[in-house]
């Protein structure tokens, strides 16, 4: 789907732009790496001046590259609705071994990536949310903006890599650069921001907006597992055990729970194609009405209760795709229907119930992008499972460890037909690891690079240099398998990719994406290097209903009193 007019508009009058904040950049590197010459020794000096003189050099070539990158970016955006898969990286083109060098780049870009979140953190969230009502989003479901902070930082690198001298040189570059980078695009952002509103675009809700997750922000733990029994939170909620609710329905409008739960799965089967996340909003009220009417008994209505309030927790959760979103919502009904006759699945998040939720919400996070057919013909696959639950009023336990099982063969089936697509590459890829593990190692180009721990320019809190031993211990290479998914910062861009298969000495490996055609192979240091820079980390099945157990509990605790 192309992009709106308006969104053209603005792409293109900051395209004009970006000539200037790239000198503005240039000017901030030079200054940087001569403010840093006297603390350096000699050869640091010496590596400075010839890398200044470089720049000042090809400085034409810096700006053309930059705009040039940027602008091929914004332009393949705009016509697909999406960023551009990292480029090279496919399997029906030539497929390059990704090593320590062009590792080591990557490592740089997510590094400047950081630098201008870090300080131009207020001016992006406040750029995201004007773009979006810009384009009619005013949910703020993903970032449209196509000159986003990583458009820039990969424009950068294209701009780097101008300058003579091998990787080591242009990555030095980057290093002076980032900050002034980051200076320039706060400077851009709070000026896009002011130009739209002069034009009259009111900004989306902030409450909605996600930002990525980054290097330095907190993230959940994976061994934070804790999450009392759903069976004692529901003696928490305010429902009395001896009659009906407060207040209840009016009786002429009250129906059987079973037609209400009927009425309410009704609702979800037909949603326009494309609907997100308000519309499946506005059919979840609708839904949570239809059960609301039922005439049941005091303790069925806590449970119901319960589980709607539950629900509704989990499926906030922008995180979530609106495909899958609905898909999850389905379940309601039925879940209900379980719950009422075996109310045992309340003591148990390992319950078939809830293993079904996870297996759906990590089917969602897997498959290519809305909008791809694989994710289409995947999702149908998994809504005939939900439909088949749904047409049984008498599913039990079996039932839904059954459709468990159809969704880990979904994914067993999509890992084959990947590997079967990938096997001229895995065989190419063998033979290539025989050969890598009798070569000599071919000479760097790193050596032009200044030491990261002497950088004088570079502020040390946007910089991981602590020892290795002060790092959380990565995930070993040892511990992954085919099949298993990792999120991986490749070709100056977060993916998310798949294992899908290692040579023999582990020296060669092979990733895919989600999308069907894009492959990476990686070198078994380079995949170390990314491990112990914090880019890679394995993707682990989430406990949707665990974490949703959390959140509802502490919504109904009572906000401790302030001390007097």
């Amino acid at each position: 789907m192309s992009a709106p007019v308006s969104l053209h508009r603005f792409v293109d009058d900051e395209l004009l732009r970006a000539p200037l904040q790239v000198e503005q950049v240039i000017e901030g590197a030079l200054d940087a790496l001569r403010q840093g010459g006297p603390a350096a020794g000699p050869g640091q000096r010496m590596v400075a001046d010839e890398l200044a003189r470089a720049i000042q050099a090809s400085r034409r070539r810096l700006v053309e590259a930059y705009a040039g990158s940027l602008r091929d970016q914004a332009a393949a955006e705009l016509a697909t609705g999406r960023p551009a898969p990292a480029a090279g990286r496919h399997a029906t083109g030539s497929l390059s071994l990704l090593g320590e060098e062009e590792i080591a780049v990557d490592v740089e870009i997510s590094r400047a990536v950081e630098a201008v979140r870090s300080i131009a953190e207020h001016e992006l969230r406040e750029l995201q949310t004007f773009i979006s009502a810009l384009v009619g989003d005013m949910d703020v479901a993903r970032d449209h903006n196509p000159l986003r902070t990583e458009a820039s930082v990969r424009a950068l690198w294209a701009a780097a890599q101008t300058l003579p001298g091998g990787k080591g040189f242009q990555i030095a570059f980057m290093r002076h650069a980032s900050l002034p980078l980051a200076q320039v695009l706060r400077k851009s952002y709070a000026g896009a921001c002011a130009r739209l509103e002069a034009a009259g675009v009111e900004p989306a809700a902030y409450r909605t907006l996600i930002l990525p997750a980054g290097e330095r922000r907190a993230r959940p733990q994976a061994g934070d597992t804790h999450a009392p029994h759903l069976a004692a939170i529901r003696e928490t909620l305010p429902m009395p055990l001896d009659g009906p609710p407060d207040p209840a329905p009016t009786p002429s409008r009250q129906v059987p729970l079973e037609r209400a739960l009927d009425e309410a799965a009704r609702l979800l089967d037909d949603v326009p194609e494309g609907a997100g996340h308000t519309e499946i909003g506005r059919l979840r009220e609708a839904q949570r009405h239809h059960i609301g009417r039922s005439r049941a008994s005091a303790v069925d209505h806590q449970l119901v209760e319960l589980l709607s309030r539950l629900f509704d927790t989990l499926l906030a959760s922008r995180a979530l795709h609106p495909d899958t979103q609905l898909l999850i919502s389905r379940l309601q009904a039925p879940v209900l229907r379980l719950a009422l006759r075996d109310t045992s699945m309340l003591e148990d998040y390992d319950h078939p119930v809830w293993r079904l939720v996870d297996r759906l919400g990590f089917l969602g996070d897997t498959l290519p992008p809305p909008g791809i057919a694989d994710r289409a013909r995947a999702m149908t696959l998994a809504q005939s499972v939900v439909d088949h639950l749904i047409r049984q009023p008498g599913a039990d336990e079996g039932a839904y460890q059954w459709a468990a099982g159809r969704i880990d063969a979904l994914n067993q089936h999509r890992l084959e037909q990947r590997r079967a697509a990938a096997a001229d590459q895995i065989e190419a890829l063998g033979r290539l690891e025989t050969r890598l593990d009798g070569d000599a190692v071919s000479p760097s180009t790193l050596s032009g690079a200044l030491d990261l721990a002497q950088l004088d320019t570079v502020p040390s809190d946007l910089l991981s240099v602590d020892p290795p031993g002060m790092r959380d211990a990565p995930v070993g290479l040892e511990e992954l398998g085919a099949g298993d998914w990792l999120r991986l910062f490749l070709g100056g861009r977060w993916v998310i990719a798949q294992l899908l298969w290692h040579g023999p000495l582990r020296e060669v490996w092979l990733f895919g994406g989600t999308a069907a055609d894009e492959t990476w192979a990686v070198r078994g240091n380079a995949l170390r290097t990314l491990m112990a820079e914090g880019l890679a980390e394995r993707l682990r099945m989430r406990s949707l209903v665990r974490r949703a157990a959390r959140k509802l509990l502490a919504q109904l605790q009572p906000p401790e009193r302030e001390a007097a």
